[in-house]
Protein backbone atom coordinates (compact mmCIF):
# COMPACT_ATOMS: atom_id res chain seq x y z
CA UNK A 1 0.00 0.00 0.00
CA UNK A 2 1.37 3.26 -1.06
CA UNK A 3 0.40 6.77 0.24
CA UNK A 4 1.17 10.32 -1.89
CA UNK A 5 2.17 13.19 -0.81
CA UNK A 6 2.03 16.82 -2.25
CA UNK A 7 4.55 19.07 -1.55
CA UNK A 8 3.62 22.79 -2.52
CA UNK A 9 6.96 23.61 -2.59
CA UNK A 10 9.98 21.21 -1.37
CA UNK A 11 14.08 21.30 -0.49
CA UNK A 12 15.41 18.86 -2.99
CA UNK A 13 19.08 20.07 -1.78
CA UNK A 14 20.58 22.37 -2.53
CA UNK A 15 17.36 23.64 -4.32
CA UNK A 16 13.69 24.19 -3.94
CA UNK A 17 11.39 22.84 -6.14
CA UNK A 18 7.28 23.64 -6.63
CA UNK A 19 4.68 21.12 -6.89
CA UNK A 20 7.15 17.90 -5.47
CA UNK A 21 5.20 14.35 -4.82
CA UNK A 22 6.55 12.20 -2.35
CA UNK A 23 5.10 8.72 -2.81
CA UNK A 24 5.66 6.73 0.52
CA UNK A 25 5.38 2.93 1.21
CA UNK A 26 2.78 1.98 3.97
CA UNK A 27 1.90 -1.19 5.79
CA UNK A 28 1.23 -4.25 3.38
CA UNK A 29 4.71 -3.37 1.17
CA UNK A 30 7.41 -5.28 0.34
CA UNK A 31 9.98 -6.31 3.38
CA UNK A 32 12.24 -3.41 4.29
CA UNK A 33 10.70 -0.74 2.39
CA UNK A 34 7.77 0.41 4.76
CA UNK A 35 7.70 4.05 6.19
CA UNK A 36 10.30 4.84 3.31
CA UNK A 37 10.03 7.40 0.08
CA UNK A 38 9.40 5.15 -2.96
CA UNK A 39 9.18 8.11 -5.48
CA UNK A 40 9.95 11.31 -5.84
CA UNK A 41 8.56 13.73 -8.49
CA UNK A 42 8.70 17.25 -9.18
CA UNK A 43 6.75 19.37 -11.11
CA UNK A 44 3.53 18.08 -9.96
CA UNK A 45 1.32 21.70 -10.66
CA UNK A 46 -1.50 20.24 -8.44
CA UNK A 47 -2.48 17.74 -5.94
CA UNK A 48 -3.06 14.23 -7.60
CA UNK A 49 -6.26 12.92 -6.24
CA UNK A 50 -6.09 11.32 -3.09
CA UNK A 51 -3.04 12.91 -2.26
CA UNK A 52 -1.76 14.40 1.09
CA UNK A 53 -1.45 18.11 0.82
CA UNK A 54 1.30 20.04 2.46
CA UNK A 55 1.15 23.42 1.73
CA UNK A 56 4.16 25.85 2.55
CA UNK A 57 7.74 24.42 2.11
CA UNK A 58 8.78 21.05 2.91
CA UNK A 59 12.05 19.49 4.53
CA UNK A 60 13.49 16.53 5.57
CA UNK A 61 12.94 15.59 9.04
CA UNK A 62 15.02 17.94 11.37
CA UNK A 63 17.91 16.25 13.60
CA UNK A 64 18.42 17.33 17.31
CA UNK A 65 21.90 15.55 17.45
CA UNK A 66 22.57 16.62 21.21
CA UNK A 67 19.65 16.49 24.03
CA UNK A 68 19.74 16.42 27.23
CA UNK A 69 15.57 15.69 27.62
CA UNK A 70 15.87 16.33 31.69
CA UNK A 71 17.32 19.96 31.38
CA UNK A 72 13.98 21.28 30.23
CA UNK A 73 12.53 21.38 33.11
CA UNK A 74 15.54 24.07 34.10
CA UNK A 75 14.00 26.69 31.32
CA UNK A 76 13.31 30.06 32.95
CA UNK A 77 14.83 28.80 36.26
CA UNK A 78 18.29 29.60 35.74
CA UNK A 79 17.34 32.72 34.34
CA UNK A 80 17.24 34.35 37.62
CA UNK A 81 20.89 36.22 39.20
CA UNK A 82 23.75 36.04 37.50
CA UNK A 83 26.83 33.16 37.21
CA UNK A 84 28.60 30.92 35.25
CA UNK A 85 28.38 27.52 33.42
CA UNK A 86 29.62 26.25 36.75
CA UNK A 87 27.13 27.98 39.05
CA UNK A 88 24.05 26.64 36.60
CA UNK A 89 25.04 22.85 37.10
CA UNK A 90 24.59 22.83 40.21
CA UNK A 91 20.52 23.76 39.32
CA UNK A 92 20.64 20.92 37.15
CA UNK A 93 22.01 18.27 39.87
CA UNK A 94 19.39 19.45 41.75
CA UNK A 95 16.83 19.00 38.76
CA UNK A 96 18.77 15.34 38.56
CA UNK A 97 18.72 14.39 41.59
CA UNK A 98 14.31 14.41 41.88
CA UNK A 99 14.17 12.40 38.68
CA UNK A 100 12.59 8.28 38.64
CA UNK A 101 12.23 6.32 35.44
CA UNK A 102 8.20 6.92 35.74
CA UNK A 103 8.65 11.20 35.90
CA UNK A 104 11.81 10.91 33.37
CA UNK A 105 9.68 9.07 30.83
CA UNK A 106 6.33 11.89 31.76
CA UNK A 107 9.28 14.32 31.16
CA UNK A 108 11.13 12.95 28.24
CA UNK A 109 7.38 12.07 26.50
CA UNK A 110 5.86 15.56 26.49
CA UNK A 111 9.97 17.11 25.77
CA UNK A 112 9.99 15.01 22.76
CA UNK A 113 6.55 15.84 21.68
CA UNK A 114 8.18 19.40 21.59
CA UNK A 115 10.55 18.15 19.13
CA UNK A 116 7.97 17.26 16.92
CA UNK A 117 6.10 19.91 17.01
CA UNK A 118 9.16 22.14 16.07
CA UNK A 119 9.99 19.64 13.25
CA UNK A 120 12.02 17.17 14.71
CA UNK A 121 11.97 13.58 14.03
CA UNK A 122 15.07 11.88 15.25
CA UNK A 123 17.31 12.97 18.35
CA UNK A 124 20.41 11.90 19.71
CA UNK A 125 20.17 11.85 23.83
CA UNK A 126 23.07 11.98 25.69
CA UNK A 127 22.34 9.76 28.17
CA UNK A 128 23.67 9.77 31.52
CA UNK A 129 21.45 9.69 34.24
CA UNK A 130 21.91 5.93 34.59
CA UNK A 131 21.05 4.89 38.40
CA UNK A 132 19.39 5.90 41.62
CA UNK A 133 20.25 8.82 43.41
CA UNK A 134 23.32 7.44 45.52
CA UNK A 135 24.22 4.93 42.77
CA UNK A 136 22.20 2.59 43.56
CA UNK A 137 21.18 0.37 40.51
CA UNK A 138 17.71 0.11 39.62
CA UNK A 139 16.33 -3.93 39.08
CA UNK A 140 16.66 -3.21 35.48
CA UNK A 141 19.96 -1.51 35.27
CA UNK A 142 18.75 0.79 32.51
CA UNK A 143 15.75 1.62 33.66
CA UNK A 144 16.07 5.24 33.19
CA UNK A 145 17.49 4.61 29.08
CA UNK A 146 14.40 2.59 28.72
CA UNK A 147 12.37 5.14 29.93
CA UNK A 148 13.82 7.81 27.11
CA UNK A 149 13.67 5.29 24.45
CA UNK A 150 9.81 4.60 25.05
CA UNK A 151 9.36 8.45 26.16
CA UNK A 152 10.11 8.87 21.75
CA UNK A 153 8.37 5.67 20.70
CA UNK A 154 5.40 7.40 22.64
CA UNK A 155 6.22 10.75 21.13
CA UNK A 156 6.34 9.81 17.28
CA UNK A 157 10.07 10.59 16.97
CA UNK A 158 13.30 8.53 16.71
CA UNK A 159 15.73 8.20 19.01
CA UNK A 160 19.79 7.22 19.28
CA UNK A 161 20.05 6.77 23.09
CA UNK A 162 23.84 7.93 23.50
CA UNK A 163 24.43 6.00 26.67
CA UNK A 164 27.09 7.78 28.39
CA UNK A 165 30.27 6.89 30.27
CA UNK A 166 30.72 9.01 33.72
CA UNK A 167 32.73 8.23 36.01
CA UNK A 168 34.79 10.90 37.53
CA UNK A 169 34.00 14.70 38.67
CA UNK A 170 37.60 15.66 37.70
CA UNK A 171 41.00 14.49 36.56
CA UNK A 172 41.68 12.01 39.13
CA UNK A 173 38.54 12.87 41.33
CA UNK A 174 35.84 10.21 42.27
CA UNK A 175 32.60 11.22 41.54
CA UNK A 176 30.69 13.84 43.85
CA UNK A 177 27.44 12.87 45.33
CA UNK A 178 25.52 14.21 42.80
CA UNK A 179 27.68 12.33 40.37
CA UNK A 180 26.73 9.06 41.83
CA UNK A 181 23.26 8.88 39.92
CA UNK A 182 26.03 9.02 37.02
CA UNK A 183 28.61 6.29 37.24
CA UNK A 184 28.87 2.80 36.82
CA UNK A 185 32.46 2.94 38.67
CA UNK A 186 34.54 1.80 35.29
CA UNK A 187 34.21 2.24 31.82
CA UNK A 188 34.34 -1.78 31.91
CA UNK A 189 31.11 -2.17 33.71
CA UNK A 190 29.23 0.93 31.62
CA UNK A 191 30.26 -1.21 28.76
CA UNK A 192 28.51 -4.16 30.60
CA UNK A 193 25.41 -2.31 31.50
CA UNK A 194 24.98 -0.50 28.34
CA UNK A 195 25.46 -3.58 25.81
CA UNK A 196 21.95 -4.95 27.79
CA UNK A 197 20.28 -1.91 25.47
CA UNK A 198 18.41 -3.88 22.20
CA UNK A 199 18.15 -1.49 19.00
CA UNK A 200 14.35 -2.08 17.80
CA UNK A 201 12.12 0.06 15.19
CA UNK A 202 13.19 3.67 15.44
CA UNK A 203 15.86 3.24 18.58
CA UNK A 204 19.25 3.14 17.60
CA UNK A 205 21.83 2.67 20.73
CA UNK A 206 25.24 4.43 20.56
CA UNK A 207 27.73 5.63 23.43
CA UNK A 208 29.32 9.07 24.47
CA UNK A 209 32.14 10.32 26.84
CA UNK A 210 30.49 13.21 28.79
CA UNK A 211 34.41 14.85 28.56
CA UNK A 212 37.79 14.22 29.09
CA UNK A 213 37.16 15.24 32.95
CA UNK A 214 35.03 12.68 33.22
CA UNK A 215 36.13 8.85 32.26
CA UNK A 216 39.72 8.39 33.15
CA UNK A 217 42.19 8.58 29.94
CA UNK A 218 43.17 4.72 30.66
CA UNK A 219 39.50 4.06 30.05
CA UNK A 220 38.68 6.24 27.00
CA UNK A 221 39.75 3.77 24.75
CA UNK A 222 37.34 1.17 26.22
CA UNK A 223 34.12 3.13 25.03
CA UNK A 224 35.60 3.80 21.74
CA UNK A 225 36.05 0.20 21.11
CA UNK A 226 32.80 -0.66 22.46
CA UNK A 227 31.02 1.82 19.56
CA UNK A 228 33.71 0.56 17.26
CA UNK A 229 32.87 -3.13 17.65
CA UNK A 230 29.00 -2.07 17.03
CA UNK A 231 29.83 0.38 14.59
CA UNK A 232 27.66 2.70 17.09
CA UNK A 233 27.73 6.88 16.44
CA UNK A 234 30.23 8.00 19.35
CA UNK A 235 29.76 11.23 21.20
CA UNK A 236 31.77 13.39 23.55
CA UNK A 237 31.79 16.75 24.93
CA UNK A 238 34.79 18.21 23.97
CA UNK A 239 36.22 21.77 25.05
CA UNK A 240 33.02 23.47 26.13
CA UNK A 241 34.76 25.08 29.31
CA UNK A 242 38.52 26.77 29.23
CA UNK A 243 38.43 25.60 32.60
CA UNK A 244 38.64 22.43 31.33
CA UNK A 245 40.89 22.47 28.83
CA UNK A 246 42.99 24.10 31.76
CA UNK A 247 42.77 21.11 33.58
CA UNK A 248 43.18 18.50 31.23
CA UNK A 249 46.23 20.24 29.83
CA UNK A 250 47.45 20.36 34.02
CA UNK A 251 47.01 16.83 34.39
CA UNK A 252 48.17 15.51 30.61
CA UNK A 253 50.12 17.96 29.23
CA UNK A 254 48.31 18.15 25.80
CA UNK A 255 44.64 19.41 24.94
CA UNK A 256 41.24 17.58 25.58
CA UNK A 257 41.57 17.40 21.56
CA UNK A 258 44.96 15.81 21.87
CA UNK A 259 44.06 13.43 24.40
CA UNK A 260 41.31 11.88 22.26
CA UNK A 261 43.61 11.35 19.59
CA UNK A 262 45.83 9.58 21.38
CA UNK A 263 43.43 7.35 22.90
CA UNK A 264 41.78 6.30 19.30
CA UNK A 265 38.33 8.33 20.29
CA UNK A 266 38.42 10.38 17.31
CA UNK A 267 37.15 9.41 13.67
CA UNK A 268 34.06 8.90 11.23
CA UNK A 269 31.60 8.07 13.86
CA UNK A 270 32.68 10.50 16.30
CA UNK A 271 31.08 13.74 16.96
CA UNK A 272 32.16 16.36 19.45
CA UNK A 273 29.47 18.56 20.66
CA UNK A 274 30.58 21.68 21.31
CA UNK A 275 34.25 22.08 20.27
CA UNK A 276 34.19 25.40 21.42
CA UNK A 277 38.23 26.45 22.90
CA UNK A 278 40.05 25.11 19.98
CA UNK A 279 43.72 25.30 19.17
CA UNK A 280 44.41 25.15 15.52
CA UNK A 281 46.03 21.79 15.78
CA UNK A 282 42.84 20.72 17.66
CA UNK A 283 41.20 21.85 14.52
CA UNK A 284 43.74 20.33 12.25
CA UNK A 285 42.97 17.00 14.46
CA UNK A 286 39.42 16.56 14.23
CA UNK A 287 39.32 17.66 10.35
CA UNK A 288 41.67 15.35 9.33
CA UNK A 289 40.18 12.80 11.37
CA UNK A 290 36.89 13.30 9.88
CA UNK A 291 35.41 13.97 13.25
CA UNK A 292 32.19 15.54 13.87
CA UNK A 293 30.92 18.71 15.37
CA UNK A 294 27.93 19.56 16.81
CA UNK A 295 27.31 23.12 17.46
CA UNK A 296 24.55 23.70 20.07
CA UNK A 297 24.52 27.84 19.38
CA UNK A 298 21.15 28.96 21.97
CA UNK A 299 23.12 26.96 25.16
CA UNK A 300 26.30 28.01 24.06
CA UNK A 301 25.34 31.54 23.96
CA UNK A 302 22.73 30.93 27.24
CA UNK A 303 25.70 29.71 29.17
CA UNK A 304 28.35 31.97 28.04
CA UNK A 305 30.55 29.67 26.86
CA UNK A 306 31.57 31.25 23.75
CA UNK A 307 31.62 30.56 20.14
CA UNK A 308 33.30 27.50 18.39
CA UNK A 309 35.06 28.10 14.97
CA UNK A 310 32.31 25.73 12.86
CA UNK A 311 33.62 27.40 10.22
CA UNK A 312 36.86 26.47 10.22
CA UNK A 313 36.43 23.24 11.49
CA UNK A 314 33.81 22.48 8.32
CA UNK A 315 37.09 23.85 6.14
CA UNK A 316 39.38 21.36 8.27
CA UNK A 317 37.44 18.55 7.33
CA UNK A 318 34.70 18.09 10.17
CA UNK A 319 30.79 17.49 9.25
CA UNK A 320 28.78 20.07 10.99
CA UNK A 321 25.20 19.10 13.03
CA UNK A 322 22.91 20.83 15.62
CA UNK A 323 21.66 20.37 18.67
CA UNK A 324 19.51 21.97 20.84
CA UNK A 325 20.88 20.70 24.38
CA UNK A 326 19.93 22.09 27.56
CA UNK A 327 16.44 23.08 26.03
CA UNK A 328 16.85 26.84 26.07
CA UNK A 329 14.77 26.53 23.62
CA UNK A 330 13.80 24.03 21.02
CA UNK A 331 14.14 24.91 17.83
CA UNK A 332 16.61 23.94 15.11
CA UNK A 333 16.16 26.32 12.56
CA UNK A 334 17.12 28.98 15.50
CA UNK A 335 20.17 26.79 15.88
CA UNK A 336 20.89 26.74 12.15
CA UNK A 337 20.49 30.69 11.89
CA UNK A 338 22.58 31.29 14.86
CA UNK A 339 25.55 29.14 13.84
CA UNK A 340 25.80 31.69 10.91
CA UNK A 341 24.96 34.92 12.71
CA UNK A 342 27.59 34.04 15.86
CA UNK A 343 30.20 33.75 13.15
CA UNK A 344 28.89 37.04 11.68
CA UNK A 345 29.14 38.52 15.72
CA UNK A 346 32.92 37.25 15.70
CA UNK A 347 34.31 38.20 12.75
CA UNK A 348 31.86 40.81 11.55
CA UNK A 349 31.49 39.76 7.75
CA UNK A 350 28.40 37.85 6.55
CA UNK A 351 27.77 34.85 4.71
CA UNK A 352 29.65 32.58 6.13
CA UNK A 353 26.98 29.54 5.14
CA UNK A 354 24.34 29.20 2.35
CA UNK A 355 20.29 27.93 3.72
CA UNK A 356 21.47 25.32 2.06
CA UNK A 357 24.41 24.76 3.75
CA UNK A 358 22.57 25.31 7.13
CA UNK A 359 19.77 23.13 6.51
CA UNK A 360 22.42 19.98 5.72
CA UNK A 361 23.70 20.63 9.06
CA UNK A 362 20.52 20.33 10.52
CA UNK A 363 18.93 17.54 8.29
CA UNK A 364 21.43 15.08 6.92
CA UNK A 365 24.89 15.79 8.37
CA UNK A 366 22.63 15.57 11.76
CA UNK A 367 21.03 12.72 11.03
CA UNK A 368 24.75 11.24 9.71
CA UNK A 369 25.52 12.16 13.22
CA UNK A 370 23.31 9.93 14.85
CA UNK A 371 24.28 6.95 13.00
CA UNK A 372 21.39 7.22 10.55
CA UNK A 373 23.37 8.42 7.30
CA UNK A 374 20.09 6.90 4.66
CA UNK A 375 18.01 9.56 6.77
CA UNK A 376 17.82 13.51 6.48
CA UNK A 377 16.93 14.14 2.66
CA UNK A 378 13.88 13.59 0.52
CA UNK A 379 15.17 10.77 -2.10
CA UNK A 380 13.76 7.10 -3.58
CA UNK A 381 14.63 4.96 -0.22
CA UNK A 382 15.23 7.54 2.34
CA UNK A 383 12.81 7.16 5.64
CA UNK A 384 9.60 8.96 4.86
CA UNK A 385 10.31 11.55 7.58
CA UNK A 386 9.59 15.60 7.02
CA UNK A 387 8.40 18.28 8.24
CA UNK A 388 6.70 21.30 6.55
CA UNK A 389 7.02 24.85 7.44
CA UNK A 390 4.24 27.73 6.62
CA UNK A 391 5.14 30.06 4.36
CA UNK A 392 2.10 32.38 5.02
CA UNK A 393 2.90 33.30 9.07
CA UNK A 394 3.66 36.75 9.92
CA UNK A 395 7.51 35.53 9.74
CA UNK A 396 7.38 34.07 6.49
CA UNK A 397 5.03 35.87 4.36
CA UNK A 398 6.21 37.99 1.64
CA UNK A 399 9.55 36.68 0.09
CA UNK A 400 9.20 34.95 -2.85
CA UNK A 401 8.75 30.83 -3.28
CA UNK A 402 12.43 30.94 -4.60
CA UNK A 403 13.71 32.20 -1.42
CA UNK A 404 11.63 29.72 1.18
CA UNK A 405 15.15 28.23 2.12
CA UNK A 406 16.47 31.57 3.05
CA UNK A 407 13.00 32.23 4.54
CA UNK A 408 12.95 29.14 6.45
CA UNK A 409 16.21 29.16 7.83
CA UNK A 410 16.52 33.10 8.48
CA UNK A 411 12.84 33.88 9.63
CA UNK A 412 10.69 31.21 10.81
CA UNK A 413 10.76 29.55 13.69
CA UNK A 414 9.75 25.86 15.66
CA UNK A 415 6.27 27.64 15.55
CA UNK A 416 5.70 27.66 11.63
CA UNK A 417 6.10 24.05 11.51
CA UNK A 418 2.83 22.79 10.23
CA UNK A 419 3.15 18.85 9.65
CA UNK A 420 5.25 16.21 10.97
CA UNK A 421 5.60 12.80 9.02
CA UNK A 422 7.53 9.89 10.74
CA UNK A 423 7.97 6.81 8.40
CA UNK A 424 4.89 8.16 6.60
CA UNK A 425 2.60 8.79 9.48
CA UNK A 426 1.51 12.09 10.55
CA UNK A 427 2.47 12.72 13.83
CA UNK A 428 1.57 16.55 13.65
CA UNK A 429 -1.11 17.52 11.14
CA UNK A 430 -1.93 21.78 11.17
CA UNK A 431 0.40 21.90 14.28
CA UNK A 432 -1.20 19.92 16.32
CA UNK A 433 0.53 16.58 17.63
CA UNK A 434 -1.42 13.40 17.28
CA UNK A 435 -0.37 11.66 20.00
CA UNK A 436 0.29 14.10 22.58
CA UNK A 437 -2.49 16.43 21.96
CA UNK A 438 -1.97 18.97 24.82
CA UNK A 439 1.71 19.28 24.58
CA UNK A 440 1.88 22.02 26.88
CA UNK A 441 -0.32 20.56 29.87
CA UNK A 442 2.24 17.73 29.49
CA UNK A 443 5.18 19.87 30.08
CA UNK A 444 3.80 21.42 32.59
CA UNK A 445 2.30 18.77 34.55
CA UNK A 446 5.52 16.80 34.26
CA UNK A 447 8.23 20.05 35.62
CA UNK A 448 5.67 20.80 38.08
CA UNK A 449 5.67 17.40 39.66
CA UNK A 450 9.72 17.65 39.60
CA UNK A 451 9.74 20.88 41.41
CA UNK A 452 6.81 20.03 43.66
CA UNK A 453 8.73 16.49 44.79
CA UNK A 454 10.83 17.49 48.22
CA UNK A 455 12.06 13.51 48.58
Amino acid sequence: MQVTYWAEHAWLDPAVEQGVTLTVATSGSAAGADGRITAVRTGVDRPPPGAVVLRGLTLPGLANAHSHAFHRALRSTVQVGSGTFWTWRDTMYGVARKLTPDTYYALARAVYAEMALAGITAVGEFHYLHHAPGGTRYDDPNAMGEALIAAAGEAGIRITLLDTAYLSSGFGEPPNEHQLRFSDGTAEAWAERASLLKERDGVRVGAAIHSVRAVPADQLSTVAQWASDRQAPLHVHLSEQTAENEACLAAHGRTPTRLLADHGVLGADTTGVHNTHLTDEDIALLGGSSTGTCMCPTTERDLADGIGPAAALQKAGSPLSLGSDSHAVIDLLEEARAMELDERLRTRTRGHWTAAALLRAATADGHAALGRPEAGRLAAGAPADFATIALDSVRTAGPAPRLAAETAVFAASAADVRHTVVGGRHVVRDGVHALVPDVPRALTDAIAALHDHHG
